[in-house]
């Protein structure tokens, strides 16, 4: 990915569903660093555990800031079947930090110190347009490349109704 901005208007070339995952944590108590600093550093680990391995299905991120209690990550995935296998695939990191915080709530060890939640999209083609002025590749069209915003419609509306060509069967 170029921190250059590419000139004029372009479009995310995403073809299919668009699968968004919102994570994110709150501190809930400052002073309670036992509780929500592996949660803070937990997600950088498995950010860099899915881009080690592609092959599960994480195509980009956005690392962002709500506020000094607030952290969380926009990601685009490859389908939501691959974010589903990775959440509960035993050798990733997720299962194994959710093993752990399953265990400390049991005990009644989490005292609501952080706060953990997370919102999944699935957008349908037809369900999502995106535009980018002057811009370097951001979002999902970070995680899916670039288009001149010609090829999908100068308007809105145009790109909601994009869709791609049909394959052509061959002649018999």
């Amino acid at each position: 990915m170029s921190a250059k901005p590419i000139p004029g208007r372009t479009t995310a070339a995403l073809e299919g569903d668009a699968v968004v995952l919102l994570i994110g944590m709150r501190i809930n108590h400052f002073w309670a660093v036992h509780s929500w600093l592996p949660v803070f550093t937990g997600m950088p680990r498995m950010l860099r555990e899915l881009k080690k391995d592609r092959a599960r299905g994480l195509l980009n991120h956005v690392l962002l800031t709500a506020s000094p209690r607030t952290y969380y990550v926009v990601q685009y995935w490859e389908s939501k079947e691959k974010l589903y296998a990775y959440a509960k695939a035993p050798d990733a990191l997720h299962h194994r930090m959710w093993a752990a915080i399953n265990r400390k709530e049991r005990a009644g060890r989490m005292r609501g110190h952080v706060g953990i939640w997370h919102e999944t999209y699935v957008a349908p083609q037809g369900g999502y347009e995106t535009i980018y002025f002057d811009m370097p590749p951001y979002g999902l069209a970070a995680a899916t490349g670039v288009l001149p915003l010609e090829e999908r419609g100068r308007r809105g509306a145009d790109r909601f109704a994009y869709r791609p060509a049909a394959p052509q069967e061959p002649n018999r």
